[in-house]
């Protein structure tokens, strides 16, 4: 399970927010096609109507460009492919979006881009066919303000007898050390150890889904699974202690979590107010684009994910994929070619690798990138750090084994439930192993 070696796949994205971007003047009957790219990342809309005007005034074909609002993607979607103009270019979040999506799946088998990739098994496939390439690699875990770090770590009178972040290597390690923090935090001149535990309804996907992969991958390693019909949740326990010690070390109150969103929880981050926030390389972003961010490129750190799961001295990042493009087979053949052209300008041209590495911080799985042409941003240099860390074991994203939205989504209800103390811990447990099996069954009729 080293984290060079094939990737376990995916699961749900980060936050959507609504807005819709156009480029061009519209559909032209000109024979050449065009391109409509229906995108699920908020943070980089703007970025994707920049790529599209770009393209268009080289190539003069019309792209458009639409991203749909918070966990809407779905059903954005199913919407769109029914207009008389639909997404040419869409997403899936891996095997489970395939099954939801196989007869708009263009077979992408002969492509350059499908040659292109440095491991072809990472693509989504079916027989001899190809229908979803993954375009990005990216890793979450804890983001740290090293200089926070530091200054508490220099406090003479330090609960702990470690010197720096580097020698937190298990929860209670990381226990110790953020409680202690919490006691100072007059001191470090923070408002809270941790960002806040963002749960309003649409921003939760960082507990509901990236938290909960972490003990979840660590149950199918123990019983030798990849995709169960039904879990036990067997490191609940685990997941609750760094669900509460989450909750118990914030900036916010846990009353207040349901009116807290990802961008709040990060412009907690970008401004000092806290040392830490649970997030993704993506963030990067919402760091350095805050007004008055104080935290420095230097500074902004990962650590692994820690839970007191076995062996976590050697546990990595969080790694994998999400992203999956796929081309609409129902389109004209000319807006299919014309789809595919884009893919290749995006990931082989200098412009497009161009903003794929430096605008978008891709770090993208194709062999037309050479060595100088990886994302140069703080966060994701501490992926590609960890991923050439061969002493460290990777925890892969298996979001896309998750039965559904649904069940996600109620988890994330359960979870905030019992922060604001109306539910307790084994109610939780129990509603979400009840619904996992009843969405599985759902999914197989």
């Amino acid at each position: 399970m080293k984290n060079k070696k094939r990737w376990l796949v995916v699961g749900l994205a980060a936050a959507l927010a609504a807005t819709s971007l156009f480029t061009g003047c519209g559909k032209k009957d000109d024979g050449k096609g065009s391109v409509y790219y229906l995108n699920f990342k908020p943070e980089s809309a703007e970025i994707w109507e920049e790529i599209a005007k770009k393209y268009t005034e080289e190539t003069g074909v019309d792209v458009k460009v639409v991203t749909a609002a918070a966990n809407t993607y779905e059903q954005t979607l199913k919407s769109e492919v029914a207009k008389k103009e639909p997404p040419t270019l869409f997403q899936i979040n891996g095997p489970i979006g395939y099954q939801s999506w196989k007869s708009y799946c263009a077979d992408l088998k002969d492509t350059k881009i499908y040659s292109w990739l440095l491991d072809q098994d990472m693509a989504i496939k079916d027989g001899d066919g190809v229908y979803g390439i993954p375009f990005a690699e990216e890793g979450y875990g804890i983001i740290y303000n090293d200089a926070i770090m530091q200054k508490y770590f220099a406090l003479a009178d330090k609960a702990v007898d470690i010197s720096s972040t580097d020698e937190i290597k298990s929860f209670e390690t990381l226990k110790a050390v953020a409680e202690d923090m919490t006691a100072k935090k007059d001191q470090l001149g923070i408002e809270g150890v941790f960002a806040s535990t963002s749960l309003k309804a649409g921003d939760d996907w960082r507990w509901q889904t990236h938290l909960a992969n972490v003990p979840l991958t660590q149950e199918y390693i123990d019983k030798n699974e990849t995709n169960p019909a039904e879990i036990e949740f067997t490191y609940s326990d685990n997941y609750k202690n760094i669900f509460d010690l989450y909750l118990n070390n914030s900036c916010t109150e846990p009353a207040m979590l349901s009116a807290k969103s990802v961008d709040d929880s990060m412009a907690e981050f970008a401004l000092g107010k806290v040392a830490m926030v649970q997030n993704g390389n993506w963030g990067w972003g919402q760091i350095s684009g805050v007004d008055g961010n104080t935290v420095t490129e230097e500074n902004v750190k990962f650590m692994p994910i820690y839970i007191g799961l076995p062996n976590e001295a050697t546990q990595g990042l969080c790694i994998g994929t999400e992203n999956y493009m796929c081309v609409n087979a129902k389109v004209s053949e000319a807006d299919q070619q014309a789809t595919i052209a884009f893919m290749e300008w995006l990931f082989n041209s200098d412009e497009g690798k161009d903003y794929m590495t430096n605008d978008l911080g891709f770090i993208a799985p194709f062999n037309t990138f050479g060595e100088d042409e990886k994302p140069s941003d703080p966060l994701a240099k501490e992926i590609l750090k960890y991923m050439a860390d061969e002493s460290l074991t990777t925890i892969p994203w298996n979001f896309t084994t998750m039965p559904s939205q649904t069940w996600k989504d109620d988890f994330g209800a359960s979870l905030l439930e019992y922060a604001q103390g109306s539910k307790e811990w084994d109610q939780v447990k129990t509603d979400m192993v009840a619904e996992w099996k009843t969405e599985k069954q759902n999914a197989a009729s």
